[in-house]
């Protein structure tokens, strides 16, 4: 069992919920409770960002062997808004139970459903290997105020150049570039000036139990996201268009135009649409980033919504065009393309 009070458990959840994997990607849809024999460990990772958040536990937790379990995604909203309903100092404790995590409050008790089979990477090994380079690279390390950083999310990517512990950060994006100053030049104050060799101290006993070989580039990690799914992401929604386009013009040339003939059209069709999209897409960023990245919004929740038919028909009405008569010309076409068929088993009988 672990005991901690019910403010650092929801510190530790809201320092790393918004690096958690997405729905698609299971063992990392959620946040990690990791207890080796001093620390209780929060840890979240997406494969792109990784956090971990943790708590010294007391003496009398000390003794217990170490575990770990993933708490689901699903249940964080129900765990924070339990830990809002007891005084801060509370005390919880937490028992790791076969297949369960149970969560003992002053008068309640939470218990969830967790999977042990589900394999969370080896986090230590990752950071170690990071931190053990940046030792032999650099004595600098200004310190920042994390709130003004996501003021420079504008959609793009970033590059950063660390000038110095007391001079800004100097931050680059396309057609972009900005700076962030240190706490000391910002009238802020932090709790002590910290150098890199004293942090990196302060979790060499956490970080040396991890593989120095440790990566989140495994394929158990990779999204299993479905057929129908479209990202927000520009750059993803571009990179499946052109994919669709090659995936398409390679399934054509396996495809024999005399038995699969519809075949053969729809993987005509689909590469045109698909190249034409792109291009489009790729126009309108280059005009207009902005724009183009609401466009890729919109139609994401189109799709998602799955009502394309009724989309298409009011907005063809709305344009100006009759998809009634659409509608009517091609069911007479296939009406049409029938008849020698059917004419054909009529003769045949």
């Amino acid at each position: 069992m672990t005991t901690i009070n019910a403010h650092q458990l929801s510190r530790l959840i809201d320092k790393t919920i918004n690096h958690m994997g997405s729905e698609y990607t299971e063992p990392l849809h959620g946040i990690r409770l990791d207890v080796d024999a001093k620390y209780l460990y929060a840890v979240a990772s997406d494969r792109y960002t990784i956090a971990v958040a943790r708590y010294q536990l007391r003496y009398d937790d000390r003794q217990q062997e170490p575990w770990a379990r993933t708490i689901p995604a699903a249940y964080l909203r129900a765990i924070r808004e339990w830990l809002q309903q007891m005084a801060g100092a509370g005390l919880v404790t937490i028992s790791a139970v076969e297949e369960r995590l149970v969560f003992t409050g002053p008068q309640s008790e939470l218990s969830i459903a967790v999977s042990t089979g589900l394999e969370f990477p080896d986090w230590r090994g990752i950071l170690r290997a990071q931190v053990e380079q940046a030792v032999d690279s650099s004595d600098m390390f200004p310190a920042l105020n994390a709130g003004f950083l996501s003021r420079f999310n504008n959609g793009s990517l970033v590059r950063i150049r660390m000038l110095g512990d007391e001079k800004p950060v100097l931050i680059f994006a396309e057609d972009f570039i900005g700076a962030q100053m240190p706490t000391s030049r910002a009238g802020l104050y932090p709790t002590a000036k910290e150098d890199f060799p004293g942090a990196h101290r302060s979790w060499l006993w956490t970080l040396a139990a991890g593989c120095k070989d440790a990566s989140l580039d495994g394929a158990a990690y990779e999204e299993d996201r479905p057929l129908y799914e479209v990202t927000t992401d520009i750059r993803e929604t571009g990179e499946g268009l052109l994919r669709s386009v090659l995936r398409s013009t390679a399934d054509l040339s396996e495809t024999d135009y005399d038995t699969q003939k519809d075949l053969w059209n729809a993987q005509i069709h689909i590469g045109v649409a698909n190249w034409m999209a792109f291009r489009y897409l790729d126009a309108l960023h280059n005009v207009d980033p902005h724009v183009a990245q609401g466009i890729v919004n919109e139609v994401a929740g189109e799709l998602e919504a799955g009502e394309l038919g009724e989309y298409a028909w009011d907005t063809a009405e709305k344009a100006g065009f009759d998809p009634q008569k659409w509608h009517d010309d091609y069911e007479a076409h296939l009406k049409k393309r029938a008849e020698p068929a059917a004419a054909k088993a009529d003769s045949a009988a």
